[in-house]
């Protein structure tokens, strides 16, 4: 079993906010992350896999960027809780990125391959790692 990983970038925006909550309280849960701000991200997707002996790869990595870009394109400079349906009533964290992204592109992986793991990094020293619902 081999894995490779692709590297991917986008800018977007959020901020974190429980509505049920006062605004003290989610000033003392989530401090100035209470107002709207930005990252820039990057996203690694790991494909696990065997060789194909005919062309040498796990996967072509066309594929792959086909459908992580048309993830991507959609979180692109957006205001995540906002902008992002699957985000309703979700905070916008990388640990909510991380199954956003799972769920958007594992089943559309050719049968012969597998999503390994999504690791997204919110900041350069802040990443989450996700290896599916079943791990």
């Amino acid at each position: 079993m081999i894995t490779i990983t692709r590297r991917y970038d986008f800018c977007a925006a959020h901020q974190y906010w429980n509505d049920s909550w006062s605004q003290e309280k989610n000033e003392k849960e989530f401090g100035p992350d209470i107002y709207v701000h930005g990252h820039n991200y990057t996203i690694e997707v790991s494909i696990s896999g065997e060789v194909n002996p005919e062309n040498g790869f796990i996967i072509n990595l066309k594929i792959i960027d086909k459908i992580v870009n048309e993830a991507v394109t959609l979180l692109d400079h957006s205001q995540i809780e906002k902008d992002i349906p699957w985000f309703k009533d979700k905070q916008p964290s990388s640990e909510n990125l991380t199954i956003y992204f799972w769920e958007h592109i594992a089943n559309r992986i050719p049968n012969a391959n597998s999503l390994f793991q999504i690791r997204i990094y919110e900041t350069p020293r802040i990443f989450t790692d996700y290896y599916g619902p079943d791990k």
